[in-house]
């Protein structure tokens, strides 16, 4: 079976933005999301071996869930200044390996992710790489999230059964799950006093949340009173972690083969920047055995000005 990548661009900046120290190349631009994105990909081709690949991102602008909820991801922090740059450092060199990037205002990567892994093929597995679990509503029998649990390189993957195992509710299930317990991390709240291992219970029992507030009455009176009180923002919280799988995007998968890089364009950016060990690592990957330029016409990456003691 064929298999499509679909990356989380900005989950993983993010990640890496946060697993590396501030390293930075030979102008003193600040590079270690940039390193720990392309560290992953690499990864991630040279274990998956995919045959198709493309990346989403989220765009500045506000998405549809903000204007549902107000609160919606507004106690997140500012993005580092030094952080910003790398973004489109990273679109750069996308564009030159010549993956496909889908990103679209109002709507989140989350929802492009979601539409493309509807629009693949049904006979084409489908490998979701984030650091977000709302995602996990995705998996099915040709669905699964590769997940960072360490770092940036240990990783464990999820189809139906470990979702399961985990979370104690089905893929299917998981939008039920969340709207009972909300999402800090995005600002929206759930049931008040109902944490995951009871939403958990109630979902398992009630198959999932529509059905269980048809049967609040059968509930313990302190559980039934908790959801009643809840209602209106347990209904809204259901919204906003429901991923869009409808966002309108076109999509050619033929023009997401992983055979179709350009990764010549891309050594070069990764040579200039000083990334050495990963450059070996891109060269192995695709084939490129190229020796890298004399020692004396380039430095290490540095951080903070001195030299790491990381061979990048």
């Amino acid at each position: 079976m064929s298999k499509l990548i679909l990356i989380d661009g900005n989950a993983i900046l993010h990640r890496a933005y946060h697993a590396y120290p501030a390293l930075t190349n030979n102008k003193g631009d600040v590079i270690n999301a940039v390193y720990g994105f392309f560290s992953m990909l690499i990864l991630i081709i040279q274990d998956q071996k995919p045959d198709y690949f493309a990346v989403c991102f989220d765009r500045p602008k506000p998405t549809f869930r903000q204007s549902m909820f107000a609160g919606y991801q507004q106690g997140r922090p500012d993005l580092p200044e030094d952080f910003v740059p790398q973004i489109k450092m990273v679109h750069d060199f996308l564009e030159k390996l010549k993956v496909s990037v889908f990103e679209l205002d109002g709507y989140e990567a989350d929802d492009l992710i979601g539409t493309l892994s509807v629009k693949a093929k049904s006979n084409i597995e489908v490998v979701i790489v984030t650091g977000d679990r709302d995602l996990l509503q995705l998996v099915n029998g040709h669905v699964k999230i590769l997940m960072p649990i360490t770092g940036m390189t240990k990783t464990a993957l999820f189809g139906e059964r470990e979702v399961e195992e985990k979370y104690g509710v089905t893929p299917a299930q998981f939008v039920d799950y969340k709207a009972l317990i909300g999402d800090a991390s995005d600002g929206y709240p759930g049931v008040a006093g109902i944490g995951p291992k009871g939403a958990a219970k109630l979902i398992q029992e009630y198959d999932n949340f529509e059905n269980l507030y048809k049967h609040i009455g059968d509930l313990p009176e302190k559980i039934g009173l908790k959801l009643a009180t809840d209602a209106e923002q347990a209904a809204l919280a259901k919204k906003l972690a429901q991923i869009v799988t409808n966002v309108p995007i076109q999509f050619d998968l033929e023009k997401c083969k992983v055979l179709d890089f350009d990764p010549t364009a891309l050594h070069k950016e990764f040579v200039e920047q000083g990334f050495k060990s990963l450059t070996k690592r891109f060269d192995d990957v695709f084939g490129l055995n190229k020796k890298s330029e004399p020692e004396e016409e380039k430095e290490d990456s540095k951080s903070g000005g001195e030299q790491l003691g990381l061979d990048v």
